[in-house]
């Protein structure tokens, strides 16, 4: 396994987008800043995407000019198309995240297209990304099962992660989107992946919806795959995906990955005390395993 893993933080973007009431411009730019603090190297800030479908994020060009950019900390933004990425580098955005899914039932219930006409939205995105020296990462969702189609072919996740890669996302991440995968298909899926993109292009995006989410990444890290995303306080979900609960925390994650033995240049009560925050900003109880033993 790899002795040191980085960590993509996903909780401002991916873990408050699914919150029925609308957080805070000033709450999720202190959110992020304290995430910073924590030696996270990577911390997806929000997306822009269409306030109309995805109004918690509508204040996208607010937060990402408020935040304090530290030097050496990544801070990607999703973008869907075009338009996305113009009002993204309006505010001087230098990396974005582009997004598809490996079910096409998925993709249609999502964003009304097939998988390849989603490929096929993007694809110009990506190409004014290169032109601008703009880092792109991408998403593949589903790849262990739909909420809609249910068992998604291991093939069909291969194919969109290898064009991703093809198209010039520097990394691709794989997301079990709705938690349904366990630590045997995770891996197994990882495996097939990694023949057609290399595995220092692969990260991994687990939710926690049956309690296996750990053990995937334990499964793929065995592998050697070396980025994980997570989010504080396992905040999250997708207003898409019928039965995806929150995303894996990161303080459990980094929690384990230091008692390994690996690290991960994560200050972890730092992170524990963001959770907590996060978790009285969100007006519930901090549902974090480590957040609660380090009380």
């Amino acid at each position: 396994m790899t002795e040191h893993v980085r960590i993509v933080e996903v909780g401002a973007r991916d873990g408050l987008q699914n919150e029925k009431t609308i957080v805070a411009t000033a709450v999720k730019i202190e959110l992020i800043d304290r995430l910073s603090a924590t030696g996270l190297q990577t911390i997806e800030a929000t997306s822009f995407v269409s306030p109309k479908w995805v109004p918690q994020l509508a204040d996208a060009a607010d937060v990402y000019t408020a935040i304090n950019k530290r030097a050496g900390v990544h801070y990607p933004v999703l973008v869907p198309n075009v338009q996305g990425y113009e009002r993204a580098r309006a505010v001087g955005v230098r990396e974005i995240a582009v997004f598809t899914a490996a079910s096409e039932a998925f993709n249609r219930k999502n964003i009304n297209a097939s998988i390849d006409e989603s490929i096929e939205r993007f694809t110009p995105v990506i190409e004014r990304a290169k032109q601008d020296s703009v880092s792109v990462r991408g998403y593949v969702s589903t790849v262990l099962g739909c909420p809609y189609q249910g068992d998604v072919p291991v093939a069909d996740v291969v194919r969109v992660a290898r064009r991703l890669h093809e198209l010039g996302c520097y990394e691709v991440s794989l997301g079990d989107t709705i938690g349904i995968g366990t630590p045997g298909k995770a891996r197994a899926m990882l495996a097939a992946v990694s023949q057609q993109v290399p595995m220092s292009a692969l990260a991994v995006h687990f939710h926690d919806t049956r309690g296996q989410a750990l053990a995937n990444i334990l499964a793929c890290l065995e592998l050697g795959v070396a980025v994980v995303d997570a989010a504080v306080s396992g905040a999250g979900g997708c207003p898409y995906a019928v039965g995806a609960t929150g995303n894996v925390a990161t303080e459990d994650v980094v929690y384990m990955l230091h008692g390994m033995g690996i690290s991960t240049s994560i200050d972890l009560p730092g992170l524990i005390d963001t959770g907590r925050w996060l978790s009285v900003q969100l007006g519930r109880v901090n549902n974090s395993k480590v957040g609660l033993a380090a009380a």
